[in-house]
């Protein structure tokens, strides 16, 4: 008897408002036209992708005062994306980024049951958080929100909204004409949630959709963020790379479910992946050195250096030494809203490693920035990628993976003609869509199936 075999969930992340995009390349086409959303989402669905997902940023990032301009800045807004590629796609699951720091509940809320009623059934929602001040300054509320409480009103937040989509039960729109009776219950939306961050109250407009809510993702590494995903989510993301790191974050948010009442398959584990595909794998390899160096210019170089000294390195040279002055650690940094900037928490130290990893390798500047950054997550001939993807979900490293091209919108199309038929044949991915909204197809029930299945168990 053969053992069964876990099924791959895959999703497509378009490009932007990222450092793995090229989009100097001769092939990359615009990140705002939407000829390149419509060709990013068939391509995914042609595929037989579970959904596109959209990133967010909500202010351009600034380097010395100056927009960065050295990756992709910014994008048009999630929501009219989204319910555009509606009505280009039948199947593809629609998951867009909204902040949950700078936003209102009754809002979003209207807005992911409209997306779900657009598209039959697909939309998906990335819960994220922001406490910088930067962030903040686009908004009336800039910059009011301690770090310390952003999950805490995010947390409030999905559960205000989890009101609002449930102030309706989906039996009581009639619409009889033969009495002219429209409504079976006249109070059908109302709603009201008193807490720390959120007062309101009365009625939510919009009827229940075909999910009952839109599929919850959340971004979260930290503690916080993986507890988080462990009461609310229905999937979480995950950055870590090898097989033994994805393991053990698997492991660790599988676990803290049953604290909540739920079982390990209520909440998918799925990191985000780039790869670089060749006939061979050495030719892989090779591509995956050249796409590397075109992410990182001697400019970007220099740039990403800035994140940890915080000071101005435009005059030295990217094919030079490093810096022999140290970090400025003053409370203000150069490099205003970039993510990164907080993954340097000792930039002394991280200044020191890098000192030692240059010396050690004979590496310049841009060569220490290409060989500390993130690198492809898969790279090799179509059968390799299949194989080393297929091993990580079988060993529990993930549930699938959110693969992120470097070229858009034309970077998922080698993967979806070449990967994925192999994948099919492994009997490990779908060849044909199952089910009609997101969360049949990534196995996840209906809420008002699984609060009835919770009760019928208790």
């Amino acid at each position: 008897m053969s053992e069964s075999r876990k099924q791959i969930h895959l999703a497509a992340h378009f490009p932007g408002v990222n450092n793995t995009t090229v989009w100097s390349d001769p092939e990359a086409g615009s990140h705002i036209d939407f000829s390149s959303f419509t060709h990013f989402a068939r391509t995914a669905e042609r595929a037989r992708f579970d959904f596109l997902f959209l990133a967010e940023g909500l202010r351009l990032r600034e380097q010395g005062g100056k927009i960065y301009d050295l990756d992709v800045v910014g994008r048009p807004d999630t929501f009219t994306v989204l319910a555009a590629l509606a009505a280009v796609t039948e199947h593809l699951g629609l998951t867009g980024t909204i902040n949950s720091t700078f936003n209102e509940p009754y809002e979003v809320a209207r807005q992911f049951a409209s997306l779900d009623h657009l598209s039959g059934g697909r939309a998906a929602w990335n819960v994220v958080t922001s406490w910088d001040a930067f962030t903040g300054e686009n908004f009336r509320r800039g910059g009011f929100l301690p770090r310390e409480e952003r999950y805490s009103r995010a947390e409030e937040f999905l559960a205000a909204a989890n009101e609002l989509f449930d102030s309706w039960h989906g039996d009581e729109i009639t619409a009889d004409r033969a009495t002219g009776a429209f409504l079976r219950d006249a109070k059908a939306g109302s709603f009201v949630h008193t807490g720390r961050h959120f007062d309101i109250h009365g009625r939510f407009n919009v009827p229940r959709s075909p999910q009952g809510r839109p599929v919850v993702f959340q971004a979260g590494d930290s503690d916080e963020g993986r507890e988080f995903a462990a009461a609310a989510a229905d999937a979480i993301f995950s950055r870590h790379a090898t097989l033994e790191a994805g393991q053990a974050f698997y492991t660790d948010v599988k676990n803290r479910l049953a604290r909540y009442g739920r079982r390990p398959d209520e909440l998918l584990v799925l990191p985000a992946a780039t790869f670089v595909l060749g006939d061979t794998d050495a030719e892989a390899e090779e591509l995956a050195r050249e796409v590397r160096r075109r992410q990182v210019s001697g400019a970007t170089a220099l740039k990403h250096l800035e994140f940890v000294w915080n000071r101005d390195l435009s005059s030295y040279d990217p094919e030079g030494p490093l810096p022999d002055i140290d970090p400025d650690v003053g409370e203000h940094h150069i490099a205003e809203g970039r993510a990164q900037v907080r993954m340097y928490r000792d930039p002394s130290a991280t200044a020191r490693e890098w000192r030692e990893l240059a010396a050690a390798n004979d590496w310049s500047i841009r060569d220490l920035v290409i060989n500390t950054g993130n690198r492809q997550n898969f790279v090799g001939s179509p059968a390799t990628v299949a194989r080393t993807i297929n091993h990580f979900v079988q060993a529990d490293a993930s549930d699938g993976f959110i693969l992120v091209p470097h070229i858009t919108p034309g970077g998922l199309d080698a993967f979806a003609d070449k990967v994925v038929p192999l994948l099919q044949e492994q009997g490990v991915f779908r060849t044909e869509y199952e089910g009609s909204t997101l969360r049949h197809q990534l196995g996840l029930a209906h809420p008002d199936d699984a609060r009835a299945e919770r009760r019928a168990a208790s």
